[in-house]
């Protein structure tokens, strides 16, 4: 074996034993599994929630972007670099405290218990699992394709690697193993890009030089307007681009399951400061890449390539295999956590609430495992036989999730008067205009970006619903004294947590 190959066993040796060392904790019923006890800190929960969010996404469709719409592709790193700190100061410490008075497990159960009808559920749970599992796919796919280019491995055996590692940790560890491990793969992935990044400076000739390099080939590829120039921009698709990685973090479950597992609700706090950290000196970084690749790889095939080919360009072979753990770290850190999220609302919110809700808190454990382990068989299969654009899925999925969610989440814990009618209206409005917009190609015709018009649909929906249904449909009294005791910096009074599961209402008294 090489060395890059060497180095990328150690990590999966190392990202396996992760998974072991959390069973015992994973395997204390439903809250162990699905949270983590929940007893994560600030530094955990802001690096899980970034490393989560980044995916292969940005070592392949970053590049990808960069490479094909030079500064333009900026617009999306804006959205992205803001992401995190809005999503933890919106909905972070809100979501942390609500979603424990209502007794909630799940991020879809949240949404259920805030708008108590079957309907929500039965709604919100299949839109996010064909949501995230179309996403999970394209981590699949850009695992397999960095495991392939390192090892020369083929394609089919390089995704069942990746795969293999990703369901053997979750399996074991659940959310302990996930958070636990993305934090690991955050930091990796933050070294290797930043060292890609330096050593591709170095090779242009640095910054001025490799920007004028870049001029020479399409001076419109150093604005912000694309390779056509501003006369060829639709400012509505700009507007969806910052809109997708930012306002988007906040309708994506996968990502908002992290307040709910935080030690307390004053983590949030903190954890935003780590994660806007996090995000300047990392999100930058894959864009720019991109763009140098153009003076380095002028001839490249496939532009989601590009970072993987710098990397193997200009770094020395012991730093390409450092660097192609970090690649390998971000596909990884979010795979994980899309798979748990897929199968846990799959397990939870559709067989146990619908079909067999006498399940014993064992019993529930055991039946998300096997969802995971059955999920990531089928999308083995399907990203082996026919393997889309790691980017286009990326995008398609998180718009219709952003869509469809964040306005239900963001007025669960902001505004008394949502109530079901208008959270069902709302995710329907948003999944059906996003899905519409996109597949029809309105989006060339409009200049209207999916992400932006199924915003707009899905809170107009939300409010006007809302508000015509106040007298047929009031938010019931518990939800209103749970959202006024959410509003308040202090523990949560023991009365306010009677009447939940026995591993939550164990939890009285509770921190800020």
């Amino acid at each position: 074996m090489n060395i890059e190959t060497w180095f990328l066993v150690i990590y999966f040796v190392a990202m396996a034993g992760i998974g072991v060392w959390t069973l015992k904790i994973g395997s204390k019923g439903s809250e162990g599994y699905l949270l983590g006890g929940r007893s994560l800190g600030a530094a955990v929960t802001a690096l899980r929630l970034q490393s989560s969010s980044m995916s292969g996404y940005m070592f392949l469709g970053a590049g990808s972007l960069a490479y094909t719409k030079g500064y333009f592709s900026l617009w999306y790193a804006m959205g992205d670099i803001g992401g995190g700190v809005l999503n933890l100061s919106i909905l972070g410490r809100r979501m942390r405290k609500l979603s424990q008075i209502l007794g909630s497990l799940t991020s879809i159960e949240y949404l259920e218990h805030r708008y108590p009808s079957k309907w929500i559920r039965a709604i919100a749970a299949p839109v996010a699992v064909f949501c995230i599992f179309f996403y999970v796919m394209s981590q699949f796919i850009a695992g397999g394709r960095g495991l392939e280019m390192v090892t020369g491995i083929p394609y089919a055996w390089a995704l069942l690697i990746a795969v293999g590692v990703i369901v053997f940790y979750t399996f074991l560890g659940g959310y302990l193993a996930v958070a636990y491990t993305d934090f690991v793969q955050a930091i990796i992935m933050l070294i290797g890009m930043v060292w890609i990044l330096i050593a591709c400076l170095q090779a242009v000739g640095g910054w001025t030089a490799g920007n004028e390099a870049v001029g020479q080939i399409n001076p419109n590829l150093l604005t912000m307007w694309g390779p056509d120039g501003i006369e060829s921009v639709q400012w509505g698709v700009i507007v969806g681009a910052v809109l997708v990685f930012s306002i988007g973090y906040m309708g994506w479950p996968h990502v908002n399951v992290s307040h709910m597992a935080m030690k307390r609700p004053s983590v949030a706090r903190r954890a935003s400061l780590y994660a806007t950290g996090f995000n300047l000196l990392f999100i930058p970084a894959p864009y720019i890449v991109g763009i140098m690749a153009l003076v380095l790889l002028p001839t490249l095939d496939n532009p989601e390539l590009a970072v993987f080919e710098v990397a193997d360009t200009v770094l020395p072979d012991f730093a390409v295999g450092i660097v192609m753990a970090g690649i390998m770290a971000a596909i990884m850190s979010t795979a994980d956590a899309l798979l748990l999220q897929s199968g846990t609302i799959a397990s939870q919110d559709l067989f146990q609430r619908f079909f067999k809700k006498d399940m014993s808190d064992q019993q529930s454990v055991w039946v998300s495992r096997f969802t995971v382990l059955v999920l990531a068989i089928i999308g083995y299969i399907v990203a082996v036989n026919d393997p889309p654009a790691v980017a286009e899925v990326v995008i398609f999925s998180t718009t219709v999730l952003g869509a469809a969610f964040v306005p239900v989440y963001i007025a669960a814990a902001w505004w008394k008067k949502a109530n079901v009618p208008g959270a069902i209206t709302s995710m329907i409005a948003g999944t059906v205009s996003s899905v519409v917009w996109q597949l029809t190609g309105l989006v060339d015709v409009t200049g209207v970006d999916p992400m932006g018009i199924g915003i707009v649909c899905s809170a107009l929906a939300l409010i006007l619903v809302s508000l015509a249904t106040q007298r047929s449909h009031p938010v019931p009294v518990h939800v209103l004294e749970a959202m006024k005791e959410t509003d308040k910096i202090g523990a949560i009074p023991a009365h306010m947590l009677t009447g939940q599961n026995d591993s939550l209402a164990g939890q009285v008294p509770k921190d800020v």
